[in-house]
């Protein structure tokens, strides 16, 4: 076993600082513990706080170095913070982050969930994996560069939005919609949900988030006879609801791979000595460890039912009953997704959409994408970079329509034993406090290369 200072990568990192003239990891932890502090809940309605005090504190971190931003409110509270920074050299690039989380229960957690608490080598707290630590990264890079005077020649477009846990409607897409002069010169994007790695038969893997697959929120209606529990009843809309709700959770979807996936698999079949096929993808995702129950639903269509309501007493047959499906599909599937669930649900049940956006997906080559690659070998020379799909959404769905490339690069190292995606939206979400920092220092050298 190597000892620190025989380590060349270690080595690196503890000199990465001096060898810059400054160091782009600074603040990182700081920062991220202080938007974790801000509790910026995102209910998905009108409750919440609202992201206004987090939007304040990152204008004011850049505006202490000189960099001016703007804020927009698509509601009172909703709010947005867009800064231009960078030289003129070229197309512009844009990053992006969100300011708003998922809503956090203290009671069940081992720290308080806003406290932004330092515990066994973590930073703990809502947002930490999602994503107020790409904040902090992203923060911390560009005030230590603007400090040092290590102004990239590119343009970028800083952009840290409101409301992306609810689909980004009172965010990105308000600032797409209404103010697309901001982004005028973008031609690519970074953003969350990617760079992070992965152990795989002893080798890290680094995630590069290369395609999404596409939002269904929907809402079915069934509606039927009302009556009286006690009698014969051949029009219930609960009976009805609910066999379409078992019909739709109980399917299973083929395979089907993604060029971005085809890489992946690829990458994962030489190091278990396979070749990747569609037939043998789900044990190749099964070496992915606990990112399995990730990358398991980006090789097929999914449907998942969450909610269900109807009636209001125990005899009486309801007139309706509702239920709330969360459906994702991969892109160039999205006919097949649609007449499949339209078989599934079958007559009398109505399907409305409450947020349906397009699945993407961006060829994984370009400088962007040699910059990616080798900023992570930069810290990490043993490790494997790689594209992949992801299962969620984030706000590049409303960038890329303003004709982005769009990827997601929050870079983390990660020891192999933490199950990371099972924190995300999850109990005693937490980031190593190194993994912060070798992300800073990643995203630092990678905008040297842009």
């Amino acid at each position: 076993m190597s000892t620190p200072a025989e380590d060349p990568r270690q080595e690196h990192s503890a000199h990465a600082g001096t060898e810059r003239g400054y160091d782009p990891a600074a603040e990182v932890v700081e920062i991220c513990r202080d938007l974790i502090r801000m509790d910026t809940s995102n209910y998905g309605d009108q409750e919440g706080p609202g992201e206004r005090k987090a939007a304040e504190h990152v204008a004011a971190l850049l505006d202490e170095v000189g960099i001016s931003s703007q804020l927009f409110e698509s509601e009172p509270g909703r709010t947005s913070v867009v800064a231009r920074w960078g030289g003129t050299e070229g197309d512009a690039l844009l990053l992006h982050g969100h300011l708003d989380v998922v809503p956090a229960a203290a009671e069940d957690w081992q720290v308080h969930p806003f406290s932004g608490e330092v515990q066994d080598g973590y930073v703990w707290g809502r947002g930490a994996v999602d994503m107020k630590d790409f904040d902090a990264m992203l923060l911390s890079v560009v005030r230590a560069r603007q400090r040092a005077g290590r102004i990239p020649t590119r343009p970028i477009v800083l952009c840290f939005t409101a409301d992306e846990e609810a689909g980004g409607h009172k965010g990105a897409e308000v600032l797409v919609r209404d103010h697309p002069e901001l982004f005028e010169g973008v031609t690519e994007a970074v953003g969350e949900v990617g760079g992070f790695s992965v152990t795989v038969r002893g080798r890290r893997m680094y995630l590069v988030e290369a395609a999404e697959k596409g939002m269904a929120w929907m809402r079915l209606t069934a509606r039927g006879r009302a009556g009286h529990g006690s009698m014969l009843n051949t029009d219930n809309a609960v009976s009805r609801l609910t066999a379409a709700v078992a019909r739709i959770g109980a399917h299973d979807w083929p395979v089907r791979l993604t060029p971005t996936m085809e890489v992946l698999l690829a990458s994962v079949g030489d190091l278990a000595g396979v070749q990747a096929t569609p037939e043998n993808a789900p044990d190749l995702i099964e070496e992915f460890g606990g990112a399995a129950r990730m990358l398991g639903a980006v090789i097929s269509n999914t449907t998942n039912p969450t909610m269900l309501q109807a009636g209001y007493k125990v005899n009486v047959i309801p007139t309706e009953a509702t239920a709330h499906v969360d459906g994702r599909f991969l892109p160039g599937f999205e006919d097949e997704f649609f007449a499949t669930l339209a078989e599934l649900v079958g007559e009398g049940v109505e399907i409305e959409h409450l947020s349906h956006q397009q699945p993407w997906e961006t060829p994984y080559d370009g400088g962007l994408v040699r910059a990616m690659n080798r900023s992570i070998l930069s810290e990490d020379p043993d490790g494997i970079v790689a594209p992949y799909l992801m299962s969620g959404g984030t706000d590049a769905k409303h960038f890329r329509r303003l004709g982005m490339r769009s990827y997601g690069f929050a870079p983390l190292r990660l020891p192999a034993d933490l199950d990371f995606t099972a924190l995300f939206h999850g109990v005693d979400e937490r980031v190593p406090v190194d993994a912060l920092e070798f992300g800073a220092r990643v995203f630092d050298t990678f905008l040297d290369d842009v």
